[in-house]
């Protein structure tokens, strides 16, 4: 006899209160950018001294969105839209509602913000509920590092990464619950929106190369290879040169603010700071890339899919060239996910704070402005910088011992064995690399 299932409403009560907590972090996030959405756009001094900038207000005008379409854009090659194409699709589909509410460009700019906000908001509720559905009853309030987090609440608005937040837990989603099609279908979409998800098929390979699950792995990469066709394709075709500039400017684009490159070229190291930089960043990552690989085919137990997509996704973060502030919206999930003990979570935030803080200071010392009675030095920007990689390094290392050692894992201490893994969970070895050499 089965056990009758409760209806849909009674269901949905747990979340509730995840929901208004997020759509409470979503709207302190609008809070935070008041400064700049009252006028302070206009004034690059302004926009830092209250941080408050975001990409969303000046693309509008930098990348012909009042006039033209991303991607099909008579424009110069540099003033394509630089985002693969769902959310170059995003930016379009808002511009154009903008456009027919608002006569005035400048009108429709601002309009563009508090739609293109609004969808954001949406995304981090959707996010978080996604998030609790994932993590289960005995860890669903764990989503409140990604409701209502100081570095989410600020981080939220500079760009449109939300999107992929909410597509990457959909995914996660319908991975656990074994839609195979489904998930890869949302992991497509979460790659054609940004490109990080693409770290997580090589979490799901390792772990399929483990238990031998070949079948759903091989439906979902095909699932997702198959929709990022579907939508990549046309522009592919019809506007060649809007498409590729973001691979174009993802392979020329040199280090950046956030990366420790950056540290390394301004101190002028040996080597590390006077090598090409995406060189450097490939290797490195190859090298964290295989140290994981062999931690998951060697560990005592079967590392748990949210401990593998973290450490892909923090190994992708720390060698990359480009660190923005928004990105720690894409490691907060995983991060929790992997390992929910509030005392690194809490250090690595207060890091992400700083970080936040910081880069805008130190912005207003560098040309154009020069403002050094308002910015920070270079050595006052790179203990933040330092701070991140620190803080991340510490997170990564606890959840390398959780894999180590199982009964450090607090997730699995409850009995549970992989609440993400979906055809991993409760999976039996059949290939690691100590049985292979025995």
């Amino acid at each position: 006899m089965t056990e009758a299932r409760a209806p849909w409403g009674a269901r949905a009560v747990p979340y509730l209160p995840l929901g208004l907590i997020a759509a409470l972090g979503a709207t302190l996030a609008y809070v935070v950018r008041l400064p700049c959405r009252t006028g302070g756009w206009n004034d690059q001094v302004a926009t830092y001294t209250n941080f408050c900038y975001t990409d969303i207000y000046p693309l509008y005008f930098d990348r012909a969105l009042a006039t033209q379409n991303p991607y099909f854009a008579d424009v110069p090659f540099d003033k394509q839209v630089e985002y693969p194409v769902v959310l170059g699709e995003v930016m379009q589909v808002i511009s154009w509602i903008a456009r027919w509410l608002e006569p005035d460009a400048v009108a429709q700019a601002v309009r563009f913000y508090d739609l293109t906000v609004i969808l954001l908001g949406v995304c981090l509720v959707a996010g978080v509920l996604l998030m609790a559905a994932v993590a289960g009853p005995s860890r669903r309030w764990d989503p409140l590092w990604y409701a209502i987090s100081p570095a989410v609440v600020l981080a939220a608005y500079i760009n449109w990464d939300l999107v992929a937040g909410a597509l990457s837990m959909g995914m996660l989603l319908a991975w656990k619950q074994r839609r195979l099609v489904p998930a890869g279908v949302l992991l497509g979409l979460a790659i054609a929106t940004k490109f990080y998800p693409l770290m997580f098929v090589g979490a799901l390979f390792l772990l399929t190369l483990r238990t031998a699950r070949w079948r759903p792995f091989l439906v979902t990469i095909g699932s997702a290879l198959a929709t990022w066709l579907v939508v990549n394709l046309p522009f592919m075709i019809f506007a060649w040169d809007g498409w590729r500039r973001f691979y174009v400017f993802s392979q020329e684009r040199g280090v950046d603010w956030g990366s420790p490159w950056l540290f390394f070229q301004t101190k002028g190291w040996p080597v590390v700071g006077e090598a090409d930089v995406s060189t450097l960043g490939m290797v490195s990552l190859a090298v964290l890339c295989l140290g994981i690989a062999v931690l998951t085919l060697t560990a005592p137990r079967r590392p748990r899919l949210a401990q593998i997509c973290f450490l892909a996704l923090a190994a992708f973060m720390v060698t990359n060239k480009v660190w923005s502030p928004q990105f720690v919206l894409w490691l907060v999930p995983f991060a929790v996910l992997a390992r929910p003990n509030w005392k690194p979570l809490a250090l690595w935030q207060l890091a992400e704070v700083w970080y936040f803080v910081a880069i805008w200071l130190y912005l207003l010392a560098q040309p154009p402005l020069s403002r050094d009675d308002l910015g920070i030095s270079d050595d006052t920007y790179f203990t933040a910088v330092w701070g991140r990689v620190i803080t991340i390094g510490i997170m990564m290392a606890f959840v390398v011992r959780d894999i180590l050692r199982p009964d450090k894992d607090v997730v699995r201490r409850t009995g549970v064995d992989d609440q993400t893994g979906g055809v991993f969970d409760d999976a039996p070895d059949r290939f690691t690399l100590t049985s292979a050499l025995r």
